[in-house]
């Protein structure tokens, strides 16, 4: 067999945080920056709590029909082009939500961009993948680092969008969208400018399948996670206006949010690297719902400040987890097909997630009720985790 040209790459680190660039943009700021315009989109275009979670539907059905034919693409394309190609999709997705007000054309916005994070996330998640496992001494670790990408959209979103929402006042969710194309091109050029050698396989390659049966319980979990975590994501700085907090406030929370998911790699290593059955990314939900929980109980600056940390260091952590679950127990000729499937399981959970959640709140009135389902919804993932074993001996 041909040597993987990887498994001599000179400096793994460097190659990992900048292949994290396209998670940065497709989850940390085309996803996840949509929670801190949402407020402001919502009063000037006069959305209800169920528009404004269909807006994060399309965004995950997108994910979902990406994730679908990510792995196809990815053997057209390499590894490296399905990450750069989806990076560029999630590019033009922001800059069309910075210039129409039009529904329909904003929910094909968020299509675009989940499709294009979910092609950029598996053609990045199996190249990060096969470079942590050509260090095996550090292979959790790096791992770990790609994941810190949506952290770094989270921080850069989050030190952004709300005091450009302050500054230039109601209905300036649009100038926020400029702004976070702006610098979503940016990063994009600097990925495009650091290619990592991934050429796609020989025409005729054999693909190996993915049974679904033995890690059906683990997909469940996923479910449940992908289901949960996202109303926490879409609302949470909605909750926290509510609760009278201003441009500071929405900021540090959602900085904190993204400074723990930094620290996740470092806090998680040791689990990480046992992540062969179900019980690590078990685990991992269970913080994650111990951190959406906090803010039902109490509502103070404190609480809803350990709540950020507590979610961040663990919620992408638990994607985290996944990756090297498939790591553990596939071959890594099937490692974009077995990423594919666990995605589109957890993206059937974040399609029925916000559109639920938001029904919900219009429904009863509060956030509250729809962040308890999310919290409990969470729940049911971790104990669904863990009861997934390996599939392969142990070495």
């Amino acid at each position: 067999m041909e040597k993987s040209p990887l498994t001599a790459l000179p400096h793994p680190v460097r190659a990992i945080l900048v292949l994290a660039l396209a998670p940065a943009i497709g989850l940390g700021i085309g996803r996840f920056a949509y929670s801190l315009v949402l407020p402001d989109m919502r009063d000037s275009l006069g959305w209800s709590y169920s528009a404004a979670g269909f807006m994060n539907t399309m965004n995950a059905a997108g994910y979902l029909a990406g994730a679908l034919g990510a792995a196809r693409f990815a053997r057209r394309t390499g590894l490296f082009g399905a990450a750069w190609i989806g990076t560029v999709a999630c590019v033009i997705s922001l800059a069309l939500c910075a210039v129409s007000a039009n529904f329909a054309v904003l929910s094909l916005a968020r299509l675009l961009a989940g499709a294009g994070a979910a092609i950029s996330f598996v053609g990045g998640g199996a190249l990060g993948a096969v470079i942590a496992q050509s260090q095996p001494s550090r292979g959790a670790l790096l791992l770990g680092l790609f994941y810190t990408g949506p952290a770094l959209g989270i921080m850069l979103s989050g030190l952004v969008a709300p005091f450009l929402l302050q500054g230039f006042g109601p209905g300036s969710w649009w100038i926020v969208w400029a702004v976070l194309a702006a610098i979503s091109a940016v990063l994009a050029l600097v990925l495009r400018l650091n290619p990592i050698d991934s050429p796609p396989p020989a025409a005729g390659a054999h693909v190996i399948p993915v049974a679904i049966a033995p890690i059906v319980i683990y997909l469940a979990g996923y479910f449940c996670f992908g289901a949960g975590y996202i109303a926490y994501m879409t609302f949470m700085i909605a909750y926290v206006r509510d609760l009278g907090g201003g441009a500071l406030a929405q900021s540090a929370f959602w900085c904190l949010i993204g400074g723990a998911a930094f620290a996740s790699p470092w806090v998680w290593r040791g689990l990480l690297a046992r992540g062969a059955s179900g019980i690590s990314t078990a685990i991992l939900i269970g913080m994650t719902m111990i951190g959406a929980a906090l803010p039902l109980i109490w509502h103070s600056p404190v609480m809803l400040a350990v709540s950020a940390l507590v979610f961040g260091n663990a919620f992408f952590a638990v994607v985290s987890s996944t990756t090297a679950f498939v790591r553990f127990n596939y071959p890594p000729d099937a490692w974009p097909k077995a990423i594919g499937v666990v995605t589109i399981a957890f993206s059937l959970g974040q399609t029925l997630g916000p559109i639920v959640t938001g029904a919900i709140s219009d429904m009863v009135g509060s956030l509250g009720s729809a962040l308890t389902v999310s919290a409990a919804t969470l729940a049911v993932g971790a104990v669904a985790s863990a009861f997934q074993r390996r599939l392969t001996p142990a070495p």
